[in-house]
């Protein structure tokens, strides 16, 4: 089964900017793990991974826009 990880809501009325992936495709990762940075304005914003799974696919390379709600990858998870 395939997971999405999504931009979460900010409540911040900013360009969001995805900076940096902490894990790498196939890494496997724990629920609640800090997985995405973003940036919105002088902010940086950690994404938690949405459940336990393995990194299966990266949608959106660093260093570029993402808005609210947006797909940014896929956990594969167990069940």
């Amino acid at each position: 089964m395939r997971t999405p990880i999504r931009v979460p809501e900010l409540g911040i009325e900013q360009p969001i900017r995805l900076t940096l992936w902490l894990v790498p495709p196939g890494a496997r990762v724990m629920e609640g793990e800090r997985i995405v940075e973003l940036l919105c304005g002088p902010a940086v914003v950690d994404v938690p991974a949405p459940a336990q799974g393995v990194l299966e696919q990266i949608l959106v390379p660093e260093d570029h826009p993402v808005q609210v709600g947006q797909v940014v990858g896929w956990l594969a998870v167990e069940g």
